[in-house]
């Protein structure tokens, strides 16, 4: 390692521009590329230390206009937008980032829990705050995060919202175009938001190619031989509906299913793939899951499957009590 230059210092991987101020030291983050850092230690002694004593309200702004327009899509711009005016604003947008500390931090989840948020929703306000202090060390306003270690809310692990296997017959059994959709969801596990979007070109070698896709790549799902046939004469775009709240409301009045939605179709799809012995590796690929955590919450083997495979195995197993299970010849 060269020669570390004049106000800058190293602590672990990153690098940081020292400087003391009024008797205090100050420290702004460089990266961790050391070319980088020599660059962006050269901008900032030409032009100046970055203001960290302006508002976190004002900071937010420049957050939004800059890092969040260009990092996100549409609908997370939007709801990150949502996040900071409900909530940032009103009970940290009043602080200087360089006043900011771990407490603060602290001091606004308590504040999150008691507004009628589920603890999913708070954890994602508070990793909205995480990336934009962040983005403030990124960009030298501040020397280093305050967001404190395990402050997000734990979450409850709950099982995949699927169907039965009862039920998910009754469903695809409806009359056309409810069955139609049904059976097309729960057979290729596709998003109904990404269903609504085919047309029938789409349909290609025995696999539907979706383009305009959650993650933004382009994946193919294939699709079994009997709604191939279903799709043999249609022209146009393959779902004759649009709205998601229309089609699960006509299929719970007409299967008294009071707890169906149309995401159930795509749990349901990836929890009989694993009992029927699919990979997870491939079921990630069919679900257009960036990380197999995802799809490991999506797809889960249902119990009645577990209790049939555990006697099966018991049985090769044999019993302890009474009779050896293994014999050794001598």
């Amino acid at each position: 390692m060269p020669r570390l230059p004049k106000n800058m210092i190293k602590r672990g991987r990153s690098f940081y521009f020292r400087e003391l101020v009024g008797g205090n030291d100050k420290r702004l983050s460089l990266g961790t590329d050391f070319e980088e850092a020599c660059r962006r230690l050269r901008s900032l002694k030409c032009e100046g230390v970055p203001n960290a004593s302006e508002s976190i309200e004002d900071a937010a702004r420049r957050w939004l206009s800059t890092y969040v327009s260009t990092a996100r899509g549409a609908r997370d711009q939007r709801l990150a937008a949502q996040r900071v005016r409900d909530y940032l604003v009103p009970h940290l947008g009043h602080l200087r980032l360089n006043r900011v500390t771990a407490d603060h931090v602290r001091s606004y989840r308590l504040a999150l829990e008691k507004q009628p948020l589920s603890v999913q929703s708070v954890r994602h306000v508070l990793s909205d705050l995480r990336c934009f202090l962040n983005w403030c060390e990124d960009c030298g306003l501040l020397g280093r995060s305050p967001f404190p270690r395990r402050v997000l809310p734990r979450i409850q692990e709950r099982p995949p919202d699927r169907l039965t296997e009862e039920e998910l017959t009754l469903v695809c059994g409806l009359p056309d175009p409810y069955g139609f959709i049904a059976r097309l969801l729960a057979e290729t596990g596709i998003r109904w938001g990404e269903a609504v979007r085919l047309l029938s070109e789409d349909l290609n070698a025995g696999a539907l190619v979706i383009h305009q896709t959650k993650s933004g790549k382009v994946r193919r799902v294939p699709v079994p031989p009997p709604v191939l046939e279903e799709h043999r004469f249609r022209v146009g775009r393959i779902l004759p509906l649009t709205s998601a709240n229309g089609f699960a409301k006509q299929v719970r009045m007409r299967t008294c299913i009071v707890r169906f939605h149309a995401h159930q179709l795509r749990h349901s799809f990836a929890c009989r793939w694993l009992e029927a012995g699919g990979s997870l590796a491939a079921l990630q690929e069919i679900l257009g899951h960036a990380s197999i955590v995802t799809t490991q919450r999506y797809g889960r083997l249902g119990e009645a499957h577990v209790q049939a495979e555990a006697r099966r195995i018991q049985g090769q197993l044999g019993t302890l009590h009474g009779t050896p299970t293994l014999r050794h010849s001598r």
